[in-house]
């Protein structure tokens, strides 16, 4: 089992501390805990998330040696060319530490506000993921899509990472899961989801797998598991629960987090190991500095 964390993105009241970001950048770099660090897209929504590919690059210039992602990319309301040519540009940045999330998003996405039909969104994005493939590994691009056109285009400069950089599936359709199994490098498991849906997930891409032939490690499984640490349990999941509402705007997190002393953190997350993650995205959203710390030195330790 390995361990990823959150990136704390936040700029609230839209006053951001540079100071604190990048103490908090470095120390997770020195302390080796962790292989990479995450952030999440939020376009729309109160929550005073930064965008994500301005966090990553920022991150990237603040550490040296853990890996940086962003769980998930909604690509359906992306242009292509563009997310293409930023994360080569990122992975360039980085020197080869970009991880890319990908998820086509699902009902209740706000698809209008982005000009994208969303009678079509699976479509669109197996379009989108194939041109961004063509950018980041062909020296001259000729693509013939519904929707995008281009003959003997280039793109430079190709990311530091051959092909190109991991590409991890989101989503909770089984379709998405083969999919992923298809075309990308590895699942991640939402935090929105429990580790028992979470087991049923991995069974489907487990299935597909074996029906595809590849090799167990050439793909890997993943979860974001949302976590907060405190000798108090009730306290913890209330502070944790309040964070997520205020993220999301609503809805019933109880079943979906681990809170609590060490050892009940440690066993939610061992937990979610046995349902198949072979990394966990640790996922703080209060105190940041204090829970990577406490993370780091109580909580990955007792999980051997």
């Amino acid at each position: 089992m390995r361990f990823a964390i959150s990136i704390p993105q936040y700029a609230r009241e839209s006053r951001f501390d540079r100071a604190r970001f990048r103490s908090h950048m470095r120390r997770v770099d020195e302390l080796g805990v962790f292989e990479s660090a995450w952030v999440q897209e939020q376009v729309l929504g109160g929550a005073g998330v930064l965008a994500a590919l301005q966090t990553l690059t920022y991150a990237a210039a603040c550490t040296e040696r853990v890996r940086l992602g962003c769980a998930v990319f909604v690509l359906p309301l992306h242009n292509p060319l563009h997310l293409a040519k930023a994360i080569s540009s990122l992975d360039c940045l980085s020197d080869g530490r970009a991880e890319v999330g990908v998820a086509t998003g699902g009902q209740g996405r706000p698809f209008g506000a982005f000009g994208v039909d969303p009678d079509k969104p699976v479509a669109r994005f197996n379009e989108a993921l194939a041109l961004m493939k063509a950018c980041w590994t062909e020296r001259e691009i000729s693509f013939d899509g519904e929707r995008w056109a281009l003959q003997g285009a280039s793109m430079e400069p190709k990311p530091v990472q051959k092909p190109h950089p991991p590409i991890w599936f989101g989503g909770s359709a089984p379709a998405g899961m083969r999919r992923a199994v298809r075309h990308g490098d590895g699942f991640m498991g939402a935090g929105s989801q429990t580790t028992a849906q979470f087991a049923a997930q991995v069974e489907v891409v487990e299935e597909e797998l074996a029906a595809q032939g590849r090799e167990p490690g050439s793909f890997r499984i993943a979860k974001r598991v949302y976590v907060h640490v405190d000798e108090e349990e009730a306290r913890a999941r209330q502070r944790l629960e309040d964070a997520l509402r205020a993220h999301y705007g609503g809805g019933r997190w109880s079943e979906h987090i681990v809170a609590g002393p060490p050892e009940a953190c440690a066993a939610g997350i061992r937990a979610v190991a046995d349902a198949g993650a072979q990394l966990v995205l640790l996922n703080t959203l209060v105190d940041d500095a204090e829970q990577l710390e406490r993370l780091a030195g109580e909580v990955v330790p007792a999980l051997g």
